[in-house]
């Protein structure tokens, strides 16, 4: 608990969010990017995140509401071949909230980013259905 409690201090002193502290600032960036992105693709409004020439499948708004940022990554595409022509440079897990979970239900699972010039855009969207 007193660790805990040092952490936050410490967080709260230097000025660097938590998930700069366990992701670094590059990773935070693309979690505050991907909540962002949410609350837009919620609204239906997530065509300013989008990269210029790409159409990631982003569905509907409803698909979107209650989603979280999870844990940032650098691409890999050894493990996302599919998605490998897109040229992402970093990938980021969604979850749903509890009482959204329907055996069944495709939700955005996770969101791919280029790195540009004027921070990140959307390249793509990897749809998850929940099993059981």
């Amino acid at each position: 608990m007193a660790a805990a409690g040092a952490v936050g201090a410490a967080v709260a002193l230097s000025g660097c969010s938590v998930d700069a502290l366990i992701w670094g600032a590059d990773g935070a960036a693309v979690i505050a990017t991907t909540e962002q992105l949410i609350d837009a693709a919620a609204s239906g409004d997530s065509a300013s995140f989008v990269c210029a020439g790409y159409e990631p499948d982003v569905r509907e708004p409803e698909d979107w509401v209650g989603l979280s940022a999870e844990e940032p990554e650098r691409f890999s595409g050894a493990y996302w071949e599919d998605l490998a022509e897109l040229d992402p440079d970093w990938s980021i897990n969604l979850s749903l909230p509890e009482d959204r979970v329907v055996a069944g239900l495709e939700f955005p699972g996770d969101v791919f980013y280029q790195q540009t010039d004027d921070g990140l855009c959307l390249v793509g969207v990897a749809w998850s259905t929940v099993v059981g």
